[in-house]
C-alpha cells in the first residue's frame, strides 16, 4: 500500500498524530494497524498492546517483526477445545493478515530476512481463510496475464447476480489484500458496490511466489481484469471504476489513459512520477550509463550505507528486481541499481495524463510524506472532469493514505464514486 516512511524527510510528527513510537517511520506502520480497527482488520486492544510490548522490549525491526508475528500466529491457532465458530475465526484471520502485513513489511531488517517469503505466505493463508469464511465469499480465479496469472479476490455484496457497479481496487509497492479490505473493500460492499482486488506485477504473490516485478505499462494489467469483468452477468459494464492506493494513485491513472472501458478514476493520492519519492542523493547516483551507475552505487554510495537506510532500500527496491530482493533475503544489499531504478524512472505518467477522459478524483493529505506536490501538478494537468479533495489533521485524516482515518478516506471515495458513477 505505501512507501517505506523511511524515505520520507526527517521531520517532526504532523500535529495531531498520534506517537505509538519515537521513530517516525514504524510509527507510521503502527497507526496504519490501529487505523484499520474501524474496518474490522485490527483491534485497537491488540495492536496498542502489542506496541507497548514493542516499546518494553525496545524498539526494533527484530522487537516489531517477532511481536507482530506472535500475534498473527497467535489468531491463526484453533482453540484447543476447537470451539470457536465460523465467524469468529473470520474475523481473527482478517486481524491475523494485519499483523503478518506489519511484520512482514520489517522483515528484511530483522535477524531472519530469509523468512519473508514464509511470512508472506502466513499473511496470504490468513487473508484466504477470511475470505473463505466469509458469508458472501469471494470469487477467486486466475486472469489471463501473459506467462503468469493474476490471482483476483471478486466480492459482492450478495450472490443474486444483479449487475452491479464494480471498483477496482489497486494496491500499491509493498501493500497487502488486507488494506484492500480497509480502503475500499467494506465501504463498497456497504454501498452496493462489487469490488475487485488483485496481485498485479510487484504485488503479493506475483512478487513473492512467482517472481514477476512491476510493469510501468499498467494497462496491460487491467485490461484483462475488465475482460474478466464485462464477462459476468453480476457486473454492470458501463460502472467500472478503478482506483489506486498509495503508488498506485500512479498506476491507475496510466490505466485510465489507455483503457476506454473505465468509467472513472480514483488517485489516492494523486502520483505521477514514484521515483521522486525516493531520496535526492539516492535519485542521483542514477545516470544514462549502467556500468558507471553500477560502479558509483558499489563503491561509493552502499559502503555507506547505515543499517536503517540500506534496510529501507532493499525493501523499496524489492519490487522492481528479483536479483534486489533474493539479495535482501540473504542479509546483502543488490548490486545493480541501474536496472531497478530505471525501471521505477520508467512508471512516471506525467506525459499520459492528459490522455485520460474520465471523470477523475484527486485525493491528496495534509503533510503528505512521499509524494509532496504531485496530487495536485496531476489535478492541473488532467483534462477531464475533476475533482480535488485534500484530507486533513483537523478531522486526523493526515499524513499518506490518512493511516488514522481509513473510514473518512472511503467516505469521500465512496460518495464521489455514487455522484460519479
Amino acid at each position: 500500500m505505501r512507501t517505506s516512511p523511511a524515505s520520507a524527510p526527517k521531520v517532526g510528527p504532523a500535529p495531531g498524530v498520534m506517537m505509538l513510537f519515537d521513530d517516525s517511520g514504524f510509527n507510521f506502520d503502527g497507526l496504519r494497524a490501529l487505523g484499520g480497527s474501524g474496518q474490522g482488520s485490527a483491534d485497537a486492544g491488540e495492536v496498542l498492546t502489542a506496541v507497548n510490548a514493542i516499546n518494553k522490549a525496545g524498539l526494533s525491526a527484530q522487537t516489531y517483526v517477532r511481536t507482530f508475528r506472535r500475534l498473527g500466529d497467535r489468531l491463526m491457532k484453533e482453540p484447543e477445545d476447537g470451539r470457536t465458530d465460523a465467524s469468529t475465526m473470520r474475523f481473527r484471520a482478517l486481524r491475523a493478515a494485519q499483523y503478518y502485513a506489519q511484520a512482514l513489511f520489517y522483515v528484511l531488517d530483522s535477524d531472519d530476512p530469509g523468512s519473508e517469503e514464509g511470512l508472506y505466505q502466513a499473511g496470504r493463508g490468513a487473508w484466504d481463510t477470511f475470505c473463505r469464511l466469509s458469508d458472501a465469499a469471494p470469487v477467486t480465479d486466475n486472469v489471463t496475464y501473459g506467462s503468469t496469472p493474476l490471482p483476483v479476490w471478486f466480492f459482492r455484496p450478495d450472490a443474486s447476480g444483479q449487475p452491479r457497479p464494480t471498483v477496482i481496487l489497486t494496491n500499491g509497492s509493498d501493500g497487502q489484500n488486507v488494506d484492500m479490505w480497509t480502503y475500499g473493500v467494506r465501504t463498497a460492499l456497504d454501498r452496493g458496490w462489487n469490488a475487485l482486488v488483485y496481485d498485479g506485477p510487484g504485488q503479493g504473490q506475483m512478487l513473492f511466489l512467482n517472481r514477476v516485478v512491476f510493469t510501468p505499462s499498467w494497462e496491460h494489467v487491467v485490461s484483462p481484469l475488465v475482460d474478466w469483468l464485462v464477462s459476468r452477468s453480476d457486473v454492470n459494464g458501463d460502472k467500472i471504476a478503478v482506483a489506486g492506493l498509495s503508488m498506485a494513485g500512479d498506476l491507475a491513472a496510466r490505466a485510465a489513459a489507455f483503457e476506454e472501458r473505465i468509467a472513472a478514476l480514483v488517485t489516492m493520492p494523486g502520483c505521477l512520477e514514484p521515483w521522486l519519492g525516493f531520496p535526492k542523493e539516492i535519485r542521483e547516483v542514477l545516470t544514462a550509463n549502467k556500468d558507471e551507475t553500477n560502479n558509483v552505487w558499489n563503491k561509493e554510495v552502499a559502503p555507506k550505507l547505515s543499517r536503517t537506510e540500506a534496510a529501507m532500500l532493499k525493501k523499496r527496491f524489492e519490487p522492481f528486481s528479483v536479483q534486489a530482493m533474493l539479495a535482501a533475503r540473504q542479509g546483502k544489499l543488490f548490486t545493480d541499481f541501474y536496472t531497478p531504478a530505471k525501471l521505477i524512472q520508467s512508471l512516471a505518467v506525467t506525459n499520459v495524463v492528459s490522455r485520460i477522459k474520465v471523470p477523475t478524483l484527486v485525493l491528496d493529505y495534509e503533510f503528505e510524506q512521499f509524494y509532496p506536490g504531485q496530487a495536485g501538478q496531476m489535478f492541473d494537468a488532467l483534462t477531464a472532469p475533476k475533482e480535488y479533495v485534500r484530507l486533513t489533521a483537523a478531522t486526523g485524516a493526515q499524513l499518506h493514505c490518512s493511516p488514522m482515518a481509513p473510514q473518512q478516506h472511503c467516505e469521500v471515495v465512496f460518495d464521489w464514486l455514487q455522484r460519479t458513477v
